[in-house]
């Protein structure tokens, strides 16, 4: 059992000093590169892995998964932990690629706060847009970083106006940049009055020196003076405006503040680790299900952790399965022994890791706010509660309705066994959803998911990683309903629909179309047809 956190006088000490954090994006607007930078500058890494240099074969750090680094993309969330100054940061490293909306989803359940990316020359697009709707719901605060200024790009005004206009929050620019393109010419720190320069390094793989001066004795320096006019009436006019960044509108997520910069050059970088350390909030108390009625779990109350995801073969050499724990409150310690709410039975964490991309390392202790990886998990699913003390229970993370479905062959019969355990994993992990038909079993099962990615994951990882290559073929099916196990008896060889079980042992109804869903509906008026998780936006 955990020792309550009110003998443990350094514990609220700690927490303070946590920032959990995602960063949301639209793909390519620098994501992934920005990762890569604030890890550089916190010195986590020597070198930095950005997707534009891999053709001197440095890969992302935060991308591991080998498809990931074969397309340049991130396919799946990733835990990055480490250090700048007093803080301590665990960086929940999100897929920006629509197809895995939902493992974002689920990570964003682990964060306080949230970075979102805009590219410069695009504004706010629909995956940004998609995401800034997930952390509103969520009621995180979000810092916005406005990326690839050293590029020609929109009016900086021009962009303050968007994100009012179509998100609806108030931005209050920090920092603000000095023409953009090859007219670039340096970031204002507003608060400190100066200007910053920097120093180009050879493809911002490390990182170069900054040149501060006051900026009423800052100097054009070859940046075209209509331009440097311009940025000082800018900055005027943002001070007559009285932008000024109330950090209670900002937490409450009324104001975003507004950083400028370019993270492939690293220009302006530092200045948002600094100034999302200072801005952010630590770890708070959560929301819990369980007792109904009851208020949030305090940081300080005994220990709790919510598992919001899990990922196996990250060393493909021991087959392992790892749970991703976000601790809630109290002090989590290696071989502690915790309840799982879902079964009331007890469960020894005796290996835990600290996360760093696929690297990890022994982790001892941990407080509210960090991320566990524990090890060798079997047993815990997505959405578990781990608690010690006073029972509890944290909302269920729900799943997102199905889109797309594929069916599904093993090519080779005699990696019946592989088949069938690549399956059962990637349907644990939430990869995909793995739907049977009674007459078929696991024989041809079909796969159900958001995305047509996702389905190209699933064949990539059961041949590389289970050592079973597969056939998938677009299936007819468009939605899926719930049905009770009764309910299900009566429709078998109801036109255009198929009957099918989850791997919980639930009934689907899936149709070809909305018409079959109606006709189903007209035919049996005393059947629930019930909608599955939550819908997905697809608002532009």
């Amino acid at each position: 059992m955990s020792t309550p956190a009110a003998t443990d006088p350094r514990l609220l000490a700690e927490v303070a000093t946590r920032r959990t954090f995602a960063i949301i994006s639209h793909p390519d607007a620098g994501k992934t590169t920005l990762t890569e930078k604030l890890l550089l500058y916190a010195g986590a890494v020597h070198e930095a892995g950005a997707v534009a240099s891999r053709r001197q074969a440095r890969a992302a750090t935060s991308d591991w998964m080998e498809l990931e680094r074969q397309r340049g993309i991130s396919i799946s969330s990733t835990v990055l932990h480490f250090s700048y100054g007093a803080w301590h940061f665990n960086l929940l490293d999100t897929p920006g690629h629509a197809d895995f909306s939902e493992d974002t989803y689920r990570t964003l359940c682990a964060a306080d706060a949230a970075v979102m990316v805009l590219d410069m020359a695009k504004g706010l697009e629909p995956q940004t847009l998609k995401l800034f709707r997930v952390c509103r719901d969520r009621g995180l605060p979000i810092v916005t970083f406005v990326n690839k200024c050293d590029r020609p790009g929109l009016a900086p005004l021009q962009l303050l106006d968007e994100i009012t206009d179509r998100i609806g929050l108030e931005p209050v620019p920090v920092t603000w940049p000095v023409a953009d393109g090859p007219d670039f010419a340096g970031i204002v720190d507003r608060a400190a009055g100066e200007l910053v320069r920097f120093d180009r390094t050879a493809h911002g793989a490390t990182v170069g020196d900054e040149h501060r001066v006051p900026l009423e004795k800052a100097e054009p320096e070859g940046c075209p003076q209509d331009r440097w006019d311009a940025a000082l009436e800018e900055l005027e006019l943002l001070d007559i405006e009285e932008r000024h960044l109330d950090r209670e509108a900002f937490l409450a997520g009324r104001q975003t503040p507004v950083f400028f910069g370019s993270a492939l050059a690293n220009f302006g970088v530092r200045l948002l680790l600094e100034g999302f350390a200072q801005l952010a909030p630590a770890p708070a108390a959560q929301p819990v299900s369980e007792p109904a009625g009851a208020p949030p779990r305090p940081v300080a109350d005994p220990f709790s952790g919510l598992v919001f995801k899990v990922q196996a073969n990250m060393d493909p050499r021991h087959r392992d399965r790892i749970a991703f724990l976000r601790v809630n409150s109290g002090r989590f310690s290696r071989g502690m022994t915790a309840t799982l709410a879902r079964t009331g039975r007890s469960y020894q964490l005796k290996y835990a890791h600290q996360l760093f991309a696929a690297d990890r390392e022994t982790v001892d202790d941990a407080v509210p706010g960090d991320i566990v990886g524990v090890v060798n998990a079997t047993g815990l699913q997505v959405g578990d509660t781990l608690y010690a003390g006073p029972r509890v229970a944290f909302p269920p993370i729900p799943t997102f309705a199905p889109e797309q479905f594929a069916n599904v062959r093993n090519r080779d019969t005699n990696r019946y066994k592989q088949f069938r355990a690549g399956l059962a994993q990637l349907d644990e992990e939430g990869v995909v959803h793995v739907l049977r038909r009674p007459d078929f079993g696991d024989q041809q099962p079909i796969l159900a998911g958001v995305g047509r990615l996702q389905f190209e994951v699933a064949q990539h990882r059961m041949a590389n990683e289970f050592g079973c290559e597969i056939t998938m073929e677009p299936a007819p099916w468009q939605l899926a309903r719930g049905v009770s196990a009764a309910a299900a008896d009566r429709l078998r060889g109801q036109r255009g629909t198929v009957v099918v079980r989850d791997r919980h042992g639930d009934h689907l109804l899936l149709c070809r179309d909305e018409h079959t869903l109606r006709w189903a509906a007209q035919d049996h008026p005393d059947i629930t047809f019930t909608e599955l998780g939550i819908t997905r936006d697809t608002s532009p």
